[in-house]
């Protein structure tokens, strides 16, 4: 009579139905946010659905780049979202996952905005303004410092950063403005002129408060010609009256806010040109925001990152 061990018979099938459940439980484990340690920073990058032709509002392949970028700091971890605002499965259905942001010291949008703005859906304005009163950052990128005016979004977003982009006030021409002259700011920290060819938002709608405005520090800031101001932007095309009426005045692109009730927050205007993250400059000023929106000391040479040309190839949106 045979042994117990000898009348064993390994079933193939049973091994690779092992493997493919190990296989698959580690790439759920590794596309599941890690539960931050004590002493650990954390940023949560939301990036919106895909949009726009390919290498355009690549939120998801930008997002992926400033984890990368950020990530040799030590005591940080960062967490991407790739579809929109953090969600969970239950009972089948896809839901809304506010938990995912509970513990994070700051977050960040780069989405689509105006209505359909992930900070404008369901209760998520109640949820970063919760948020926001514990001191959380809060940072906002290209089309995601665009919501409607008034109660619609607008008001929030003054509350949130200080000014936002406004149909038909603002405008989104494609041109490539010289930042030759930066401010002494942690967030400016290592960041040397750059242009880069880009859809650049200016004309932002800014706080009407004065003691709020005080808090705003403009960081990229440029004079575009008359020819910029005459248009045409990209929708609508214009060209408005009161933007050629500011001939000769610069413009913010970028800005730093502090918020009263403690926190940090920034608006990036960039960011619709995937391929301009390969500027170093570009791509430094935004990491070293997101550190300074978190609390982190911001390095006296900037973030040193090792993205390469190659890195700007990945993760892109099948569109």
């Amino acid at each position: 009579m045979p042994s117990p061990a000898s009348s064993f018979r390994p079933r193939p099938w049973l091994l690779l139905t092992a493997v493919a459940a190990l296989f698959l439980f580690g790439a759920c484990a590794r596309d599941t946010p890690a539960a931050a340690q004590p002493d650990t920073t954390r940023i949560a990058l939301i990036a919106g659905r895909p949009s726009h032709p390919p290498g355009m509002h690549e939120f998801r392949a930008g997002a992926l780049l400033m984890q990368k970028g950020l990530a040799g700091v030590a005591g940080l971890q960062v967490d991407v979202y790739p579809m929109g605002w953090p969600s969970k499965i239950v009972d089948g259905q896809e839901v809304d996952d506010h938990a995912a942001l509970e513990d994070a010291d700051a977050v960040l949008i780069y989405a689509d905005g105006g209505s359909g703005h992930p900070a404008l859906q369901r209760d998520h304005q109640a949820v970063l303004d919760r948020l926001a009163a514990r001191g959380v950052g809060l940072g906002f990128a290209h089309y995601a410092v665009e919501v409607p005016p008034g109660a619609d979004g607008g008001d929030a977003m003054l509350r949130w950063n200080g000014g936002f982009y406004e149909h038909l006030y603002s405008v989104n021409p494609m041109w490539r403005p010289e930042f030759t002259s930066l401010p002494t700011h942690p967030i400016t920290r290592g960041v040397g002129p750059f242009a880069t060819h880009d859809e650049w938002y200016f004309n932002m709608r800014w706080t009407g408060d004065a003691a709020a405005r005080a808090r705003i520090t403009p960081l990229l800031v440029a004079r575009p010609d008359d020819a910029v101001r005459r248009g045409p932007y990209v929708s609508p095309p214009g060209p408005y009256d009161h933007i050629i009426a500011d001939s000769g005045r610069d413009e913010t692109m970028m800005w730093a806010y502090e918020r009263a009730d403690g926190g940090r927050s920034f608006g990036f205007t960039g960011g619709h040109t995937h391929a301009n993250w390969g500027d170093v400059n570009q791509r430094r000023i935004v990491l070293n925001a997101l550190l300074w929106i978190a609390g982190m000391d911001v390095p006296a040479g900037g973030v040193v990152d090792t993205i390469t040309a190659a890195d700007l190839t990945m993760n892109l949106d099948d569109k």
